[in-house]
């Protein structure tokens, strides 16, 4: 064998390589600029699924209805509020995980489902980072802990002392690994008490057992509980944001009532599955942001008791990075488990 040739092939196979790598850069940004682009101004072209994983009457699903509402009009295509309930709302998660990412089947999620339950569940069939691209934080909102009239406690101090009594059995929440469920959790936790969890599917089944003191006490989101408050069928204790309620300015929070720092909110957000262009997340949550400053939306809301965050893209999936790891760690220090 030629002893020049030997010495050049090393250099030879540089060149070789160097120059396929050239290829395929070339090849790759050919591909992008043939590739389909998103079309934005074309979409959509048919009607929008957003999928609940909650039953209907439930603070998330009344969130959907009335922003899809909004979206419909301004979008000019109609927007459907799909209602599939149970699990902590994972088997909506993972319908839409499996679905195309093409902007018509999106989620709107709580952190139940998309921080709380990937640390409750051993195995789910979706990864809430890995499989969803976030589109925009919509909302956020306290709960409130309300009992049953025929409970003779109007404070958090009287809860507390009923419960260490005995007089006090249980507490029901919409599921397990909900935010009622988390901060009945964290309140057994904080105040010493141990209250059974009654989970059931939905708030609405909850708050029904409680008004008929089947249970007697619950966490329950502000704009569900509100109106049953104001009836005079629920008894407000207190709220469990750091500030109170604007619907509720009368009701202490549970941080002031004698738990320091005691904070469980609810939000929630849109997903798209992972598979969706990052220009169609970005679309759809410029829709949105138009959706949630109409004086329509934006007076619904703030009259439930919701605070508007309405984050792009990037902030939300900065946001959904940092609460995964922080709330594994309360589920597993109050050692939750699914029902």
């Amino acid at each position: 064998m030629d002893h020049h040739t030997s010495r050049a092939d090393p250099r030879a196979r540089r060149h070789v390589a160097l120059a396929c790598r050239a290829f395929a850069h070339l090849a790759l940004a050919a591909a992008v600029l043939t590739a389909p682009a998103f079309a934005s101004d074309t979409y959509p072209t048919k009607p929008i699924r957003i999928v609940v994983g909650f039953a209907p009457g439930g603070g998330a699903d009344i969130v959907a209805r009335q922003l899809g509402t909004q979206l419909s009009k301004q979008l000019g295509q109609s927007v459907v509020v799909e209602n599939r309930p149970g699990a902590t709302g994972t088997l909506a998660a993972t319908n839409v995980a499996q679905a195309a990412g093409d902007g018509y089947s999106m989620m709107l999620a709580s952190q139940s489902t998309m921080v709380i339950a990937p640390s409750m569940y051993g195995k789910l069939q979706y990864d809430p980072i890995r499989d969803f691209l976030p589109v925009t934080q919509l909302v956020s909102m306290p709960l409130v802990m309300v009992v049953t009239p025929s409970v003779p406690a109007t404070t958090l101090k009287e809860v507390m002392d009923l419960a260490r009594a005995g007089k006090l059995a249980n507490f029901a929440s919409s599921g397990a690994g909900g935010p009622q469920h988390i901060a009945g959790e964290l309140f057994n936790k904080m105040a010493g008490i141990k209250l059974t969890h009654v989970p059931y599917k939905g708030e609405s089944a909850a708050l029904t057992d409680v008004m008929a003191g089947n249970v007697q006490v619950a966490f329950a989101n502000v704009p569900v509980a509100a109106p049953f408050i104001k009836s005079g069928k629920l008894r407000a204790i207190a709220v469990s944001s750091l500030a109170r309620a604007q619907t509720l300015p009368q009701v202490p929070t549970v941080s002031e009532a004698g738990l320091k720092d005691f904070e469980v909110l609810t939000w929630y957000g849109l997903f798209l599955p992972a598979s969706a262009p990052k220009p169609l997340a970005r679309r759809i949550s410029d829709e949105v942001s138009t959706a949630l400053n109409t004086p329509d939306v934006r007076g619904k809301f703030q009259e439930q008791g919701l605070t508007i965050i309405g984050t792009n893209p990037d902030q939300f999936g900065q946001f959904m990075t940092a609460e995964v790891p922080k709330w594994s760690a309360i589920v597993k220090s109050a050692n939750i488990q699914p029902e």
